[in-house]
């Protein structure tokens, strides 16, 4: 690395180091947990569950297996009695490196070795070969979203059986746990993906190996019982008369959040971890492992209820996709609580898939092989950021958290390639006025500091958006002292791309504007100067880094040049041609009408510069002539942000017939929600899994019924007909500081209870109510409604 890169590494990270400290580490041994003594698991028939009445089959393991994770891990898992799979994830099992050879056109490479992938780490199977065919009854698979467990029952030639999957956050492992009144006999095997040998040792089945970037990696298993014989044969573990038996897995990498050191962290001996941290909860029972396991799941899950109103029994009587089909083929009768179980799996994915490691990626941490569609990279034009939208809304503010420490991590790497290379004559991006400061990425981002694709100048301040977000929600100034690095690095970066060009106004008056340099409109249309995209992302960063100044008391001289830059910036205009909010810096459509991606919509949702409190009703009549241009249907992350913009715009049949095409079911490789109600991507011949859309549909349902930005909550802004009976929700994030309860009836709000996490005025509104409302912070207010 040449000294003045390492420089700018150092001076980076020292402010990091300055600030907050990173929360996650690199792989290590830890202390053993607390163990609760007393933990409320809510019993079948009260918890919030989605089951089926047959195992996943390893055929179609993205479409019907269930996740299960810890943020750090994550598993896909079939529950077949005789033969099943549990597929395992590390979130930095990652090929690839710094990527910062450019191709020839001054673009970055974006293939599996350069840019880098996103892999499986290793496959676990439990063969009980004879718990098979007609002599299993009575089968149930379920996912308790209630107490983070995926489970199957079933009996055996009328004998009952039990087995239970999930990934603990405090002990760091996947446990599996067969139990029953009956003894269990098979053999467990654990292969990896790399064309690893197993080796077989001291009570444990182990894999490690390192990649071709120099990644080390291992996974480990072992199995213990109370009763019966447990031995090691060959490659595998036997058991033979346990009436229970516990098995524990584990895996990781050396990857390390320190880009000083290369992502790497030299004294860890994965292999060594791993089978450490399996051996160490082997000790522990089942019962205390599953206690340990839901008090921490729950202290998250239960901060946040939801209720939308009653379903039938009939409905209630039906497996969960098959619950799925008959909503979407009876679109006259609601199906309110499987609307809501919606949004609580949303919920379970962020818990499971955002912890204290690296953020979610296109499949969150769950990929069934090595070869995933765009490499389940991080994709910065929304996907990335769509992944964070639930989050604060749903009380799992901290879940957010992983996004930031992502970003910071990467700062230094990001920086120093940009100073290197954005500016290089053959990249069609660059800044023409010559200037380069700051920090920019490509459309795609990996974990070593890489970008991959073509260059994408304002995914910094969408970056910086999602991590403002979580400060509106927050209102934590440590947190912001965390991100205000990235925010200035972007800041800067645009305070040296920014040129001047003169328009004409409809009065024949010119004036001289500030605009974006030549960029894309994603991912079509040609590249253009002064984008709407461009121009809203960086209006919205310029005022989140004057307000990072205020509160922080720095950069005062930044901040105002930046004021006095936004002030000059060029806003969108309604076309007189088409009567859409523009595109493009032309009254001309230059793309295609039925877009995918709402990109000129971004100063609507996420942003809210253009709002229907403040904005001229010409503005917003464009927004909604563009949104109804681009149409009611798309890939499932598309309609999930067409339904936040129909909810913004408190059009709730619009919004809300877009939330249930996001929960179609997915049939003949559709677009649409899988068996396992993943969201499926249809690649025409075949689908994939992106967890964006999961995750942004449940968004929608939280913006239906409640909206926030700084200065208003507002209840009920698009409640549909078929949550209008009677509903409430408890937990939800306001920006501005705040979580609301709130209830309604008849299709009014009735009563609503404001929370202070920091904030301190706010203005609540609900239909034609409104009242100011100032508190102390940590305080609450409660309110009746009229």
């Amino acid at each position: 690395m040449p000294a003045s890169s390492r420089r700018d590494f150092l001076r980076l990270t020292g402010a990091v180091g300055g600030g907050v400290a990173l929360a996650f580490q690199p792989f290590a041994a830890h202390a053993d947990p607390v163990r609760p003594a007393n933990v409320e698991i809510v019993p079948e028939g009260k918890a919030t569950t989605i089951w089926y009445r047959s195992p996943a089959t390893e055929a179609n393991i993205i479409q019907e297996a269930l996740p299960v994770g810890n943020g750090r891990i994550g598993a896909l898992v079939g529950c077949d009695p005789a033969d099943d799979f549990v597929y395992l994830t590390d979130g930095s099992l990652w090929t690839g490196g710094r990527n910062d050879t450019p191709t020839d056109d001054g673009q970055l490479p974006y293939g599996r070795d350069d840019f880098g992938s996103f892999g499986l780490l290793a496959q676990l199977h439990i063969a009980m070969p004879a718990h098979a065919g007609d002599a299993v009854t009575d089968y149930r698979r379920q996912l308790d979203l209630s107490n983070g467990v995926v489970s199957a029952d079933y009996r055996y030639r009328g004998v009952r059986y039990r087995r239970e999957v999930y990934a603990s956050h405090p002990d760091d492992v996947v446990v599996v746990r067969l139990t029953g009144d009956g003894p269990h006999t098979g053999t467990i095997s654990l292969a990896g993906t790399h064309g690893e040998t197993t080796s077989a040792g001291d009570a444990h089945l182990s894999i490690s190996a390192a990649l071709e970037n120099g990644l080390r990696y291992a996974a480990a298993v072992t199995a213990v019982s109370s009763t019966g014989r447990i031995r090691l044969d060959g490659d595998t573990i036997a058991f033979d008369g346990c009436r229970d038996v516990l098995i524990v897995l584990c895996g990781g990498t050396d990857y390390s959040p320190d880009s000083t050191q290369g992502y790497r962290a030299a004294s860890t001996d994965p292999l060594a971890v791993a089978r450490g941290k399996v051996a160490a909860a082997a000790k522990v029972s089942g019962t205390k492992l599953l206690t340990t396991h839901v008090a921490d799941y729950q202290r998250l899950y239960n901060r946040f209820a939801i209720d939308l109103g009653e379903s039938s029994a009939l409905q209630r009587s039906l497996d969960s996709w098959s619950r799925i089909a008959v909503r979407y083929t009876d679109k006259s009768t609601p199906d309110p609580e499987l609307e809501a179980t919606y949004v609580q799996y949303g919920r379970y994915l962020t818990i499971t898939g955002s912890r204290d490691w690296l953020p979610m990626n296109l499949q969150g941490i769950w990929v069934h092989n090595n070869t995933p569609d765009w490499y389940a990279d991080y994709h910065t034009d929304i996907n990335v950021q769509m992944a964070y939208w639930l989050a604060d809304p749903a009380g799992l503010g901290e879940n957010a958290r992983a996004l930031a420490e992502y970003c910071v991590s990467q700062l230094p790497v990001w920086t120093d390639v940009t100073k290197r290379l954005f500016n290089s004559d053959k990249n069609r991006f660059r800044n023409s006025s010559g200037k380069i400061a700051g920090w920019a990425v490509a459309f795609s981002t990996n974990i070593y500091g890489g970008s991959g694709w073509v260059w994408h100048p304002s995914g910094n301040a969408w970056l910086c958006n999602s991590l403002w977000r979580h400060y509106e929600y927050s209102q934590d100034q440590d947190y912001l002292e965390l991100i205000y690095p990235v925010l200035k690095g972007a800041a800067e970066f645009w305070q040296a791309r920014l040129i001047t060009t003169t328009v004409t106004g409809s009065d024949g008056t010119s004036r001289e504007v500030l605009i974006d340099d030549t960029a894309w409109s994603p991912e079509h249309g040609p590249d253009a100067k002064g984008n709407t995209y461009g121009q809203e992302l960086v209006w919205e960063l310029f005022e989140e880094f004057q307000q990072a100044s205020a509160t922080l008391h720095r950069d005062a001289d930044l901040a105002a040049d930046l004021a006095a830059k936004q002030a000059r910036l060029y806003l969108p205009q309604v076309s007189p041609k088409s009567g859409w909010l523009e595109e493009w810096m032309s009254p001309d459509n230059l793309g295609e009408t039925t877009h995918r991606h709402l990109s000129p919509l971004i100063g609507f949702y996420p942003g809210d510069r253009i709002n229907t409190d403040t904005s001229p009703s010409a503005l917003i009549d464009g927004v909604r002539a563009l949104l109804t241009a681009r149409g009611m249907d798309s890939f499932g992350w598309g309609c999930a942000w067409r339904s936040l913009c129909w909810a913004r715009l408190k059009d709730a049949d619009k919004a809300y017939q877009l939330y249930l095409t996001v929960l179609r079911p997915s049939m003949n490789n559709g677009n649409g929600t899988s068996a396992n109600w993943f969201d499926m991507y249809s690649q025409g011949s075949y689908t994939i899994f992106q967890i964006d859309a999961n995750l942004g549909g449940s968004t929608a349902a939280l913006e239906m019924v409640l909206y926030s930005r700084p200065g208003v909550i507002e209840l009920l802004p698009a409640l549909p007909g078929a949550w209008a009976a009677k509903g409430s929700v408890r937990g939800a994030g306001a920006r501005g500081g705040f979580t609301v309860d709130f209830a309604w009836r008849d299709g009014k709000a009735t009563t609503a209870t404001i929370h202070s996490m920091g904030g301190t005025a706010t203005e609540l509104r609900a239909g034609a109510f409104r009242k100011q409302i100032s508190m102390k912070a940590g305080e609450s207010v409660t309110v009746r409604i009229p």
